[in-house]
């Protein structure tokens, strides 16, 4: 129990720290990017808003202050577990956070079950029968897709998918022009199809080259020949020795992958116009607006810590021999 109370300790002091840093580094960039936050604000309006009017939003959003006095005014407000508020979407920046979250998850967390699945599934495949043709396969498939950007594969798919064959919405997360509270659930889950799809197939290839190779290992071991050399075989030797021993490992990278999940998520929500947490980053991004971009570096910051925490409570409740697992 001590030796889980000084890991949580060690963690939480680890994340603040991490927090601390990524904050004053992304408010450095943002401080020094070309984009100028009051003209992303008028936008296309801005030749009918007058110098004084310009000064007048600064100054509204605090843009008029130095840097460093912006930054403590902020930090100060964070401490007060005030995010601000979005200078796009005009509302608190936790409540866009939430809502676009709430749609992210649900894309995330169905390409994080199905890859985790069937990377897992192709891994034993091909372990079990190295060296042959499906084994060779499998191989060039995961390699493929390991270099395979996401975006290309997103457009791909948009163009067979959608345009060609039609069986699936161009984009976005509805269907067009219909009012919110008559959108249904079959109407959600058509249009998550492509970009849940576009994701799992990028996440499967880590867990199965891994779980392969993992597997491998295993089955050229002492003690799996000498269960050979008692009778063992296949599916039986599989499930008695070999899961065992790869299932910690492939839990580990599945929890692990979940920042490649989030940045695979912010590249296939801009190809499927996909109105999620990733979408809402690249417009922050684009359009200066500096409380939204901060709260998501912070929350995408704690999303991923929270992946690998789990992971590591996973090693030590599985194996309490494991201790003091040292992960970002």
């Amino acid at each position: 129990m001590n030796d889980i109370l000084k890991f949580i300790i060690g963690k939480t002091i680890r994340i603040l720290s991490l927090l601390a840093a990524l904050c004053i580094l992304s408010f450095v960039l943002i401080s020094h990017s070309p984009i100028d936050p009051v003209q992303a604000y008028i936008g296309a309006d801005m030749l009918k808003v007058s110098q004084l009017q310009r000064e007048k939003i600064a100054e509204h959003w605090g843009l008029d202050k130095p840097p460093v006095e912006r930054f403590m005014q902020w930090s100060k407000s964070i401490i007060r577990g005030n995010f601000g508020t979005s200078m796009i979407y005009r509302a608190p920046v936790l409540d866009v956070i939430k809502e676009r979250f709430t749609a992210s998850l649900a894309l995330m967390g169905i390409a994080w079950i199905l890859s985790g699945i069937f990377g897992f599934l192709m891994g034993i495949i091909a372990a079990m029968n190295s060296g042959k043709l499906i084994d060779r396969f499998i191989k060039w498939y995961c390699l493929l897709l390991a270099s395979t950007p996401t975006f290309w594969l997103g457009l791909l798919f948009l163009m067979v998918f959608s345009v060609w064959l039609g069986w699936f919405p161009i984009g976005m997360g509805v269907p067009a022009g219909v009012l919110s509270q008559d959108v249904t659930l079959s109407d959600k889950i058509h249009h998550i199809i492509l970009p849940a799809l576009t994701l799992s197939i990028v996440g499967i290839a880590n867990i199965a080259l891994h779980t392969r190779q993992k597997l491998i290992e295993v089955l050229d071991s002492e003690y799996i020949l000498f269960a050979r050399a008692k009778g063992e075989y296949g599916i039986k030797l599989l499930m008695r020795h070999g899961l065992r021993n790869i299932a910690i490992p492939a839990i580990t990278l599945q929890f692990a992958s979940l920042s490649e999940l989030f940045g695979g998520s912010v590249l296939a929500e801009q190809v499927f116009s996909y109105p999620g947490l990733g979408q809402a980053t690249v417009q922050a991004s684009l359009r200066g607006d500096v409380p939204l971009l901060l709260g998501i570096v912070i929350f995408s910051a704690l999303f991923v810590f929270a992946g690998n925490f789990i992971a590591d409570i996973i090693y030590i409740v599985v194996d309490p021999r494991i201790k003091g697992v040292k992960r970002t």
